[in-house]
């Protein structure tokens, strides 16, 4: 497979991982019976018992409101389709660009052309300026916090202030703008990216994130855009979102299917409700009861494990993909000191977890934060000598010879939930047999900005991650390569605060390899020193039980992240 070219990385990396990512995300439903495809018309209700964090694509960063975003109201140059096969599915479709991009000067420079008639719901043009200026709102990192800029704060040939961080500040203050319009130019509706490295799999990026994203520069009111949409898709939101109980999307009248060559957007539903804040197991019970307008409901929250003994009374419309993420726990290292993050880790009991969480039909054990799924996944051997019942005396043992007096307060914060909740309690038993002292602090919705604030004082605390494309140098640099994480007002993903010269080292390296064979080795020893500094505990492998109301025509796709499918779902019988 090695190549020692790079402009033939880009070949040799997208076939092989083409072949391997999300293979274990399918639909999962072979044995699903069939009842009807869904039909054009009716109302779709979608329940979501937490917030939505975002609606601002730069600021987008989970993976299924990425998949929401992109089926519904967001259109991007490229993006993912909805084949269900392994190879096709991480094959990214032109969607407003003519074609797939064109790279040249070894993946460094890349280019697309809008293609013609594609328009805001307002009826104005899409606009190369529109895609330059989106691109520009993620490097106001003060501002567009939560979202993935990490990826182009990296890559974009823009020189870096002595902290390592781009001299380009944003739009908001126009800091650098020379440097960013050199960057990135438009010719007509043509638009170009420079990049300081090689990038060959950028077009991969943009189909499976929002960060480059056009946008529209009168409409950008930074924080207080969080919660507007203003579509270039199939559908466009009907008055506000409410954050806490959500909102409705009904067709946009601009969007022209004739420009959207794609099979991601059928726009099935006349409209679609989304209802947040009602309680999981809330929602469970009326779909599972089947009456009303839960007959045609659908939720991103998965199925509780105390109600894994109905399902075989809902075989019909029931599915148990295995999903893309990896659930971990990060230890504060500015906090923490490493025998008391590697006595956690010795005593973490993976076993109890599981088990908490609804055993084999919703996990199954993990080795390394990079999904099993992704190419270039290895065990790391430091996570597989730990037993997956925990070892608190071995544990213990770490604390007594670092000198470590004992008991050992420890805090573990997490989003709550009653599976949650039992599963932080399983953690909670072994630590405290190892000598520690352990406090359960559940949050709401808070969670996720809270741990991604720079003066957190988190001991330890939950998150899942999944590669957002086809590669493993989406896992491990955007959660722990402090460069681009640890700057402006947000930790980015590096919610351990973690600063490793030597895993920063590493990265450079893999990123500027010029054959995939050398780059995943840079990576996977770029995992062992995580492990070393145990930054992280890998937990487990999650699996998706998901349950629709009776009128539903389901679908979930490696492109949607194996949530709950917008562009394909309908509703058949004639809805509710």
């Amino acid at each position: 497979m090695a190549s020692k070219k790079k402009r033939m990385l880009a070949v040799t990396a997208g076939a092989l991982l083409a072949s391997t990512v999300l293979a274990a995300c399918g639909s999962g439903d072979d044995d699903k019976k069939s009842e009807g495809a869904g039909e054009t018309g009716g109302t779709l209700y979608f329940n979501v018992e937490k917030p939505i964090d975002h609606w601002d694509p730069q600021r987008t960063y989970v993976g299924t409101d990425i998949s929401k975003q992109s089926r519904l109201v967001y259109r991007e140059l490229v993006t993912f389709g909805t084949s269900e096969d392994a190879v096709e599915s991480a094959k990214p479709l032109p969607d407003l660009a003519t074609d797939t991009g064109t790279a040249s000067d070894g993946g460094k420079v890349w280019q697309f052309t809008l293609r013609d008639g594609v328009k805001w719901e307002d009826g104005s043009d899409i606009t190369c300026e529109d895609l330059k200026y989106g691109l520009s709102r993620n490097f106001a990192t003060d501002v567009i916090v939560g979202g993935p800029a990490f990826y182009i704060l990296s890559y974009l040939d823009i020189p870096a202030d002595a902290d390592g961080t781009p001299q380009y500040k944003g739009p908001y203050t126009k800091k650098g703008q020379d440097l960013f319009d050199k960057a990135v130019t438009c010719d007509g509706k043509t638009i170009t990216y420079n990049f300081n490295k090689p990038w060959p799999d950028f077009n991969l990026a943009i189909a499976a994130l929002h960060f480059a994203s056009p946008y529209r520069a009168e409409k950008d009111q930074g924080d207080k855009s969080n919660y507007s949409v203003f579509s270039s898709g199939p559908y466009k939101l009907e008055g506000t979102w409410e954050k806490e109980s959500g909102g409705t999307f009904v067709r946009n009248p601009e969007y022209d299917k004739a420009t959207d060559d794609t099979d991601s957007r059928n726009a099935l539903p006349d409209k679609i409700v989304f209802k947040m804040g009602t309680k999981l197991e809330t929602t469970y019970d009326a779909i599972l009861a089947n009456k009303g307008d839960a007959a045609c409901t659908v939720s991103d929250n998965r199925l509780p494990p105390s109600k894994f003994s109905e399902i075989p009374n809902v075989q019909d419309r029931y599915q148990n993909p295995d999903s893309p993420y990896a659930d971990y726990l990060w230890f504060n290292t500015k906090k923490l000191p490493l025998e008391v993050r590697q006595a956690l880790a010795m005593a973490t009991n993976r076993e109890g977890w599981i088990a908490a969480g609804g055993g084999e039909r919703a996990y199954t054990p993990a080795y390394s934060v990079v999904n099993p799924a992704v190419a270039g996944y290895k065990e790391v051997p430091t996570y597989k000598d730990i037993p997956l019942a925990g070892d608190p005396d071995a544990a213990k043992k770490i604390l007594d010879e670092a000198g470590i007096k004992t008991p050992y307060k420890i805090e573990i914060r997490y989003p709550q939930s009653e599976t949650a909740d039992k599963q932080a309690a399983a953690l909670k038993d072994t630590w405290d047999k190892a000598g520690f002292t352990v406090t359960l602090s559940p949050e709401g919705d808070v969670y996720y900005s809270n741990i991604q604030k720079p003066d957190h004082n988190y001991d330890v605390g939950w998150a899942g991650w999944g590669a957002d494309w086809p590669s493993p140098m989406t896992v491990l640099p955007p959660l722990f390569d402090s460069r681009a994480n640890i700057q402006g007002g947000s930790l980015g993903q590096d919610y351990g605060k973690y600063e490793g010269k030597a895993f920063n080292d590493k990265i450079t390296e893999a990123q500027n390899a010029t054959d995939l064979d050398t780059q995943i080795t840079l990576l996977q020893e770029a995992d062992q020193i995580l492990a070393d500094d145990m930054v992280y505990m890998p937990l487990e492998i999650a699996k998706f039980n998901w349950v629709t109301g009776k009128n539903v025509d389901f679908h979930t796709t490696p492109g949607s992240n194996s949530f709950p499918d917008l562009g394909l779902i309908g509703l058949r019988n004639g809805g509710c």
